[in-house]
């Protein structure tokens, strides 16, 4: 199993979208990758949420990490988070 590192573009957007590191390795590793574009992939998982997010009350958040696949490692470039 290859390890799973996130970019340092990824890591500055932790907090602002909301997401965390096992969040977006629980996605990659549990849910079907697909095509995504400049040769990327992406995956998309929903996590049960409950709570507020700026100043607004939501069920779930779904994380889509971007990734690709190297020789010795996972680099995720960026995760995109969605609230409903």
């Amino acid at each position: 199993m290859k390890p799973i590192r996130l970019s340092a573009h990824a890591v500055q957007y932790q907090t602002p979208r909301g997401f965390t590191a096992a969040e977006a390795e629980d996605a990659i590793r549990t849910m079907p990758w697909l095509p995504a574009e400049r040769d990327r992939l992406e995956v998309r998982k929903d996590f049960p949420f409950a709570g507020d997010w700026n100043g607004r009350f939501f069920q779930t958040k779904q994380v889509r990490p971007i990734f690709v696949e190297e020789a010795d490692e996972i680099v995720v470039i960026t995760v995109y988070t969605y609230y409903f």
